[in-house]
């Protein structure tokens, strides 16, 4: 829009000020739909906020849902120098007694000192072209297409871009004033199976040992882990595997191999972790907790202002309380020993919160861990407290017909509509605006001109009287 000035205000009217004093009157309007516009902002990134804690909650409950994962064990090994060990909820406690006595390997093999090439740029095939074929274990064979002057540098990559199974290395097995150059093949698996086999060699390599004079030489051979599990003197078990990684010896428990122990034998304890467990536990209360005193903060009204929080009057807290409340309160039906979580510790504080007795959930565990985990797990029978505070927040965050998600949802179409409405009415104050200062414009110009209209007449009437 042109900016529209008024003149020297000769007669005595701002109209500048007229004009934006009336502006301002016709944006009181676009400043309440403004500031409904925050507050609903203000709403939804609360409402997200919400949906953010409540997916926490149904995180702290997944840890406790199942049977497979409520459970946490500790393990320890008596020579971590040895072998390290990790456990999953599935591992059977007991002490266990190891030994290793052979480390998985990468075979490992180069071409004889004897064709070992002086410099990196050497040209390694004899005739016009050919071939290197080579395979790990059983699998297919790969082959390399080499041009006249291919050197073992472009063998080595050529072999490294196929990932066929095998790394290609170039050392110097020479010295720096006399080198020797030699191609050093790696398997990338380890064990017994994964042998390197050379199929076909055109080079001056010759891992085939064409000319009498080459052939290859082993530099670390191909062999499985090999560990025995139990007391040696007795009846043990003996597990051979290709990796150095075990995950089969012992349920539930997987084993890292780092050097073998000789004639000697190291342990793998397992034991249930109770602190882990009684941790989930109250991770899940304080997860439940942010719930509600994030709900409760926004829930105030100040009877001062007359002004409620962001979530004052709002049915959806409302029922969000109530189904995650109704969740962890739930007696579990079957249950005799423990079949609230009441009978654990839980406690429900004058806030909504709930606080956990320490000493009672200790207890229970250690007197009754099975009636503690049924519980909270999902089983035939009975459904657990864990899976009702994972079900009910699905519920609330359906993607179809969920309360939080139908009401973020609401919000953002509220906020949608008002956007648009705003820039309506904005554009029709701009155009109100122009109007009114090309109007007024006009009427100053007007006046200005009457003004010089009644100067001259009165100039006119003084020049009269004086003759």
């Amino acid at each position: 829009m042109a900016t529209i000035s008024f003149g020297g205000l000769g007669n005595g009217l701002d109209f500048g000020q007229v004009v934006d004093q009336l502006v301002k009157a016709s944006r009181i309007p676009v400043d309440r739909l403004n500031a409904k516009k925050a507050d609903l902002n203000s709403k939804s990134t609360d409402y997200a906020t919400l949906s953010t804690k409540l997916v926490t909650l149904q995180s702290a409950a997944d840890k406790m849902r199942l049977p497979s994962n409520f459970d946490r064990t500790s393990l320890s090994v008596g020579d971590s120098t040895v072998l390290t060990a990790t456990g999953s909820s599935s591992a059977v406690q007991g002490s266990y007694t190891v030994k290793v006595t052979q480390l998985a390997q990468s075979h490992q093999i180069t071409n004889k000192a004897v064709k070992a090439v002086v410099a990196t740029t050497t040209d390694i095939v004899s005739g016009g072209s050919g071939t290197f074929t080579f395979r790990v274990g059983s699998g297919a064979s790969q082959t390399i297409s080499l041009s006249a002057t291919a050197t073992i540098e472009d063998l080595k990559t050529a072999i490294n871009d196929l990932g066929g199974g095998v790394t290609a290395s170039v050392v110097n097995a020479g010295s720096e004033g006399s080198p020797a150059y030699r191609l050093v093949l790696t398997a990338t698996s380890t064990g017994g199976s994964n042998g390197v086999t050379i199929v076909a060699d055109d080079t001056d390599l010759d891992f085939l040992n064409g000319s009498g004079t080459g052939g290859t030489d082993t530099l670390q051979a191909a062999q499985d882990a090999v560990i025995v599990v139990g007391d040696p003197g007795l009846n043990p078990l003996t597990f051979q595997r290709s990796s150095n990684t075990i995950t089969d010896a012992i349920t539930g428990v997987t084993l890292t191999l780092s050097k073998t122990t000789g004639s000697s034998t190291t342990s793998v304890n397992v034991s249930r972790d109770m602190s882990a467990v009684q941790t989930n536990i109250k991770d899940l209360a304080t997860a439940y907790n942010e719930v509600v005193k994030f709900i409760h903060e926004r829930n105030t009204y100040d009877i001062t202002t007359k002004k409620g929080g962001i979530f004052f009057n709002e049915p959806t807290v409302r029922t969000v309380l109530s189904q995650v409340r109704t969740a962890l309160a739930s007696v579990v039906p079957g249950l005799t020993t423990y079949a609230s979580v009441g009978d654990i510790g839980f406690k429900t504080e004058r806030d909504g919160t709930v606080t956990v007795e320490d000493a009672k959930l200790s207890a229970a565990l250690s007197s009754n861990y099975a009636a503690v985990k049924n519980l909270f797990v999902n089983q035939a029978g009975s459904i657990g407290v864990a899976q009702l505070l994972n079900a009910a927040v699905d519920t609330l965050d359906d993607i179809e017909a969920g309360a939080l998600t139908l009401r973020k949802g609401g919000l953002t179409d509220q906020i949608s509509d008002l956007t648009d409405e705003i820039t309506r009415k904005e554009d029709s104050i701009a155009q109100y605006e122009e109007r009114l200062r090309r109007q007024y414009a006009a009427l100053d110009g007007l006046l200005r001109q009457m003004q010089s209209q009644i100067g001259f007449l009165q100039s006119n009437s003084s020049l009269t009287g004086r003759n």
